[in-house]
């Protein structure tokens, strides 16, 4: 069971109500020294994530960060400085470099003025985030956002126990949080697994069907193969009676209450169901184009959106407000052959999504279109309206199956995250004494309610 220490204190730290008696306070600015470094010809640019990883921003990614023409005031990080981004440090953007390297100003480069473990107080300033106290800090520079630079953090009242226990404190945070994050990892695995079967599940269904007895032929589409006998392969120009575009008003970016109206947001068919809370509010002086309103049975597929995403498509089967078709939407008008929702399935399977991204035009991946010319020209797998109906019933059994357990691995998932949050929470701050405590081989890690401290 976890241990507690015998004596414990009041402190005047606004974030810690009790540490161990012998335990002291120091303020950031006795304990840290912060760095100054000229820039080297050979240092490459250093990003603190907000999950705590300090590296080279190559090793992880450089989409969605804004490069500076002239690197002004810029300075030398170096492998195990303690970094704090002094705008992000709210979101967790604190850790120690794994790499020598250059940042921009708003980085505070940190070293320790006398012998103590910078990954214990890494996890310690890492809590101070995570508890809020580092955003309460704010003084309104920007939604969002603290100015935590060195001046304020040298001023914060920081829990400082013996350099022994300060290691003691890493080393067991290191191997039980390694422990917690291979088993995370694994679990977050088995959830992509479950996803790659249930499109598994669709792509075979709505191209195959159920019968693995019944007799093929082919399709005539190379990426297609052989489908059912029976079955046709159609254009979609033959399933839809209209397919209309909506209007791109200048909206509010918020929820609309029930007295008014709301413009549809791409995302609102990012998945098989329809997501009525993607929508921005259309403001008060704007009269609606009600000819764009959706109702229920609407067949929405997106126009404009990522790569992955473009082509996306929802049944809408339940509309609790007011809502309007957006410019990045497409309405299709089904004729009578064609099951709305196995229609929806269709454009989800493998092989019409290699049309889709062959059709796509655009800039970038981050923004795709598809004219009504291509989504016309597409060409689908079509039973009769009965086996549709039993394809339909199949694979929304399989589906709620693979959602359930899917469901049932995300709670574990949510625990197992929040005790190690915990874990580190109590073992920074005191609660738990880690001092006698020694690694050993754990190939299981028990559930968290179960975890004991060895």
């Amino acid at each position: 069971m976890k241990k507690a220490y015998p004596k414990y204190k009041h402190t005047d730290i606004p974030w810690v109500e009790l540490i161990p008696s012998h335990w002291e306070t120091q303020k950031g600015k006795w304990l840290f020294h912060k760095e100054s470094r000229p820039v080297r010809e050979e240092d490459e640019v250093v990003t603190a994530f907000r999950d705590g990883e300090v590296t080279l921003r190559k090793n992880r990614r450089e989409d969605g960060f804004t490069f500076s023409l002239k690197e002004i005031g810029y300075q030398g990080i170096r492998k195990g400085d303690l970094v704090i981004h002094g705008m992000d440090a709210f979101a967790g953007a604190i850790g120690v470099s794994d790499s020598d390297g250059k940042s921009s100003p708003v980085y505070n480069a940190c070293t320790l003025k006398r012998p103590g473990d910078q990954w214990y107080f890494c996890h310690l300033i890492r809590e101070m985030s995570r508890s809020g106290f580092i955003q309460s800090l704010a003084k309104g520079i920007r939604e969002r956002s603290t100015d935590f630079r060195f001046a304020t953090f040298g001023e914060q009242l920081l829990p400082v126990p013996s350099l022994p226990e300060q290691r003691s404190i890493a080393a067991f945070l290191d191997h039980k949080c390694a422990l917690i994050d291979r088993f995370i990892e694994k679990k977050t695995r088995l959830i992509e697994l479950l996803k790659e079967q249930k499109q598994a599940i669709i792509n075979r269904a709505v191209t195959k069907g159920l019968d693995s007895e019944v007799p093929m032929k082919p399709s005539g589409i190379d990426w297609l193969g052989d489908i059912p006998a029976h079955w046709e392969v159609v254009q979609l120009r033959r399933l839809i009676r209209k397919i209309e575009q909506g209007w791109s008003p200048l909206c509010e970016n918020r929820i609309a209450n029930k007295n008014e109206w709301g413009v549809l947001k791409v995302g609102c068919v990012n998945g098989l169901v329809f997501n009525s809370n993607e929508h921005k509010t259309l403001p008060a002086n704007l009269n609606p184009k009600q000819e764009y309103e959706i109702s229920q049975g609407d067949v929405l597929m997106s126009r404009a959106n990522t790569k992955e995403l473009l082509g996306s498509a929802s049944l809408v089967k339940d509309v609790r407000s007011k809502l309007l078709l957006c410019d990045k939407l497409y309405r299709l008008h089904l004729k009578n052959n064609v099951d709305k929702e196995f229609f929806v399935y269709s454009l989800r399977n493998h092989s019409t999504r290699i049309q889709i991204e062959s059709s796509a035009t655009g800039a970038s991946d981050s923004m795709q279109n598809i004219s009504q010319g291509k989504v016309l020209s597409l060409w689908l797998t079509i039973p009769s309206k009965k086996e549709q109906k039993e394809i339909l019933y199949y694979i929304n059994q399989e589906l709620t199956r693979i959602s359930s357990l899917g469901s049932k691995i995300e709670k574990e998932l949510n625990i197992l995250q929040e005790y190690k949050i915990t874990l580190i929470a109590e073992a920074v701050t005191g609660k738990i004494d880690v001092r006698e405590w020694q690694a050993k081989d754990e190939n299981f890690l028990s559930t968290p309610q179960n975890q004991e401290i060895v």
